[in-house]
């Protein structure tokens, strides 16, 4: 017999209309849509339904029931949250709130980043000075507001992780450097429900993903060093599979109660924070780090890295600088495929298989269709495996784009869906063999992962939100 939280989920699911993208990658964060008639050839003036200028941001789009909810920065301190008509991409209502004084971050992160999540009742939004709010999908009048600590980052990265919706539980990981959590609130009040610590993480912004396997539902967390499974209606941990990398900013994907992840983390199996930490904090370039040289937040940290009390991290110091000495992560590329379920340290008994290969992205998510993994890369490189055994179907080969990638691949009605930082959208054609069906060139920088609704592809650039549609009147 399914336990409660099983039918609840499947309960759930089967509540989602087909156009409905209500999270980050949509449900499940999988990144697939059953969408059809997706135009394959377009432009920035081709098959474009509507364009909405919104403001900085790179949060991707979500669609619930006929609208589409987005974020941008529309004042020094202020944010907004928009709906718009996913048919007309008229503008329903926009709620601004004030932010405060805003951290420091680094290009081309935005304050604006992270993608909310909605049910059909309510729109949930995380800013890194506020923590998390809640709106009334049908109005935008503010719901609730759930304090939370401001999020820090040892080397000014920024915030940037998105809030799921499970039940009636809104759920959020914040892992910074500083105090990482794990946290579920009433999707109703805001209450807090559970808050779990997960101080042995670093910086990372992997979403979380619900995987069924034998017999239950684990809420699964990708971080330092550590793939974890909690209770979601707990928080307690379930199990943890010790195969991961030092820092995580991709997510993983679930099929069938497997989890698949691909990571590249800086540096490789020899190495923990030593270079990063240089390169982004040492001024004076003298190889060693001085207190001063360290945002104050973490001077309590610093001084527990000098284990001599000299006021400096030398050459001694630094590889284990900042980081639990329980979960001492290195660096390196790693492809993995997970069984899920288990209890305790499953790290010997649940990974089905795992690749050591230079084409995991740092930032781009992997996607899993059909069977097959799809990675993208910086570069304009792309790979894929056979997901049921890692087998190489085709690696680092050139999709004709040249640039940055940071948008996750996204997959409908058997094509595949590559956004690049320069505005170009590659398709693909779903299969053994790379082949490019389009490259589509949008005219707008591109940081967010695209949304797949009823038939439309919606695009978050930086500065707007673009709406593509094969029955646009722009043929």
């Amino acid at each position: 017999m399914k336990s409660p939280l099983v039918l609840l989920s499947l309960l759930v699911a089967s509540c989602l209309h087909a156009e409905d993208w209500p999270q980050f990658r949509g449900g499940n964060a999988s990144g697939i849509s059953t969408s059809k008639g997706l135009p394959l050839d377009f432009s920035a003036d081709r098959h474009v339904a509507w364009r909405a200028k919104l403001g900085d941001g790179i949060g991707s789009p979500v669609v619930m029931r006929g609208k589409v909810f987005s974020t941008a920065m529309v004042g020094e301190q202020k944010c907004a949250l928009f709906a718009l008509d996913t048919a007309s991409g008229r503008q329903l209502w926009r709620t601004e709130f004030a932010t405060g004084a805003l951290p420091r971050i680094t290009p081309p992160n935005s304050h604006a980043s992270s993608t909310p999540a909605a049910d059909g009742e309510r729109v949930y939004v995380h800013f890194s000075t506020v923590g998390l709010l809640a709106f009334n999908a049908a109005t935008g009048a503010e719901v609730w507001r759930y304090a939370m600590p401001k999020p820090a980052y040892l080397m000014d990265w920024g915030a940037a992780a998105s809030p799921i919706v499970f039940g009636d539980t809104v759920i959020f990981c914040q892992d910074d450097d500083l105090a990482p959590f794990l946290v579920a609130v009433d999707a109703r009040t805001g209450k807090e429900r559970w808050k779990t610590r997960r101080n042995d993480m670093l910086a990372g912004y992997a979403v979380p993903v619900l995987c069924e396997a034998g017999g239950r539902t684990d809420l699964v967390i990708a971080g330092s060093g550590k793939l974890k499974g909690y209770d979601p209606a707990t928080g307690q941990e379930r199990w943890t599979c010790n195969t991961l990398l030092r820092t995580i900013m991709t997510s993983p994907v679930v099929r069938d109660g497997v989890i698949y992840l691909a990571v590249q983390s800086y540096g490789d199996s020899t190495r923990t924070l030593k270079h990063a930490l240089l390169q982004w904090l040492d001024t004076n370039q003298d190889g060693i780090l001085a207190r001063d040289e360290v945002p104050k937040e973490f001077h309590e940290r610093f001084d527990a890295s000098d284990k001599n009390k000299d006021g400096r991290i030398g050459p001694d110091e630094i590889d284990t600088a900042f980081q639990s000495p329980i979960n001492q992560a290195a660096g390196g590329n790693i492809i993995q495929a997970v069984r899920g379920g288990g209890s305790g340290d499953v790290t010997k008994t649940h990974v089905l298989w795992n690749l050591d290969q230079k084409t995991p992205s740092n930032l781009s998510s992997p996607l899993l269709y059909n069977q097959r993994l799809y990675l993208v890369k910086s570069g304009g490189l792309s790979s894929c495996y056979d997901a049921r055994d890692g087998k190489v179907l085709w690696e680092r080969t050139r999709l004709g784009n040249l640039g940055d990638y940071y948008a996750s691949p996204i997959a409908a009605d058997g094509k595949v869906f590559i956004a690049g930082r320069n505005g170009f959208i590659v398709v693909l054609q779903d299969g053994p063999e790379l082949r490019v069906l389009g490259r589509n060139d949008l005219g707008e920088e591109i940081i967010a992962t695209p949304a797949i609704a009823d038939g439309r592809l919606f695009v978050r650039t930086r500065e707007s939100l673009i709406c593509v549609s094969a029955q646009s009147s722009k043929p």
